[in-house]
């Protein structure tokens, strides 16, 4: 029994969530980290305008990430189910499909951005104070760094979905490490006072490169001896391929998509109070990154065994991986809020030093932080169901979470509370959202028990 089989099918399921959880989440902290970088060293100037001009053009990366999602999530879930079908052949035109569809969207994508720039921003709150730094921003990551950032991301989860979860960290984590390394040397160094955030994007694009180049190296390794070959010839997935892989990818690219429009509802209702509060949702959001990030390395830890394991028929080891996931997110979770209810002042302060601003950020970074627990358990309701090939559900359940009851509820809390209302929604959707999303995975899972049980008794029968 090769690796990546024995991975899927026979090692012990805490070990086996380990080996694709460990070097997943690492890979979640580096990207995080590097994102934090952006943030940290554009607050070292003391100015709220660049920092809020990052957050707003970050909204039109969040995007960027949701296109990665159409044909990651839709194409690496495929895989896995694919090989728990034993069709590795097919498996193979799914990946270079993938490839080269990320490569197309994006460009599309990047080239929209471009041309209707100006508008874009102003529409994600971008004020006269904010517009320069935020065009810098979205030229240099999202037009010139668009092709390198997405197919960075598509590939990570390609290999994730035959189990190499240690090349995709090696990949993305060491593109982050570099743009840490190179944001203080362009923002400080190489360029004038008053080009930070020009810096900041310019070291992000290159570092996104690196991690392109090293991807590349990686799937030409593989190309022989794993499904991940993207040569053209093997551009012709089935029909049903290509159905499956849009099933799951979009529902997975608008849940995406709906938490961008999320953000901009947010950033918008909050730029009529003032720029300080802007700036503070701004830090407040990049330091949920790490429970986020490490809910989301779980997840995507976890997709690829569900998948494979679904495919295959072992109800039990999916479901087992399912609840070893959903527990060690719940911990974490925990830690979290403790963490960032006593130390709020201090985490914050390592960002701006400006006084409204860090007051702003003490209070909403408290109140974001209860949400954390059902964020988590969100995420990993909606990968299972991916995961499963299963889009409608998950389309429904993050719906729910970032559409139908977020953005309602936030311009009902604001006219009923004000600013302080608009930080207090996220809890309250999440919390809503996760009773919908347990009643839909009980009833599944009790519908593939029935399911399997009815097979045996046919089995039986029949022997």
């Amino acid at each position: 029994m090769d690796e990546s089989k024995e991975l899927f099918e026979t090692m012990p399921m805490a070990k086996a969530l380990a080996k694709m959880a460990v070097p997943t989440i690492l890979c979640q902290l580096i990207t995080m980290i590097y994102n934090l970088a952006d943030t940290y060293f554009i607050g070292q100037t003391n100015n709220p305008y660049m920092v809020a001009a990052a957050s707003l053009s970050y909204v039109l990366y969040f995007i960027l990430t949701s296109l990665s999602n159409l044909f990651g999530v839709g194409g690496g879930s495929l895989i896995s189910r694919l090989l728990g079908k034993n069709r590795p052949e097919e498996a193979t035109k799914v990946c270079a499909f993938s490839f080269y569809g990320t490569i197309v969207v994006t460009i599309i994508y990047s080239g929209l951005c471009l041309y209707f720039m100006e508008p874009l921003l102003h529409l994600l709150g971008a004020t006269e104070n904010t517009i320069v730094y935020a065009s810098q921003y979205t030229l240099w990551v999202i037009v010139y760094g668009g092709i390198p950032s997405c197919l960075s991301m598509v590939m990570a989860q390609l290999l994730r979905s035959e189990g190499y979860a240690k090349f995709a960290s090696i990949g993305l984590g060491g593109g982050g490490i570099l743009n840490i390394i190179l944001d203080p040397i362009f923002m400080f160094v190489i360029l004038e006072p008053g080009n930070e955030v020009l810096g900041a994007a310019m070291a992000t694009m290159i570092s996104n490169c690196v991690a392109l180049i090293l991807f590349a190296a990686v799937f030409f390794h593989l190309r022989k001896t794993t499904v991940l070959n993207v040569s053209p010839r093997n551009l012709t997935p089935e029909k049903s391929s290509i159905l499956s892989i849009f099933s799951v990818g979009l529902p997975s690219a608008m849940g995406t998509l709906l938490a961008c429009l999320s953000n901009t509802v947010v950033n918008k209702l909050t730029s009529n109070y003032n720029d300080f509060a802007l700036a503070a949702i701004g830090i407040v959001k990049k330091i949920d990154m790490l429970p986020m990030n490490v809910g989301v390395g779980l997840c995507q830890a976890m997709l690829p065994l569900v998948a494979y394991n679904y495919a295959a028929k072992n109800y039990k080891r999916m479901h087992e991986f399912a609840n070893a996931a959903r527990k060690v997110g719940m911990a974490f979770a925990a830690a979290c809020i403790i963490i960032f209810e006593f130390l709020a002042p201090q985490i914050i302060l390592l960002f701006i030093e400006d006084s409204a601003t860090v007051q702003y950020g003490i209070h909403f970074l408290r109140i974001a932080v209860l949400a954390t627990p059902f964020m988590i358990c969100n995420f990993q309701m909606s990968y299972t169901f991916q995961a499963m090939g299963k889009g409608a559900k998950s389309l429904l359940l993050t719906s729910c979470r970032q559409g139908l009851i977020n953005i309602p509820l936030l311009f009902l809390m604001n006219a009923i509370f004000g600013l302080y209302g608009i930080i207090w929604t996220q809890l309250l959707a999440d919390g809503l959202t996760v009773l919908i999303s347990i009643m839909f995975y009980s009833n599944m899972y009790k519908g593939l028990l029935l399911e399997e049980q009815t097979e045996k008794k046919i089995c039986n029968a029949q022997a």
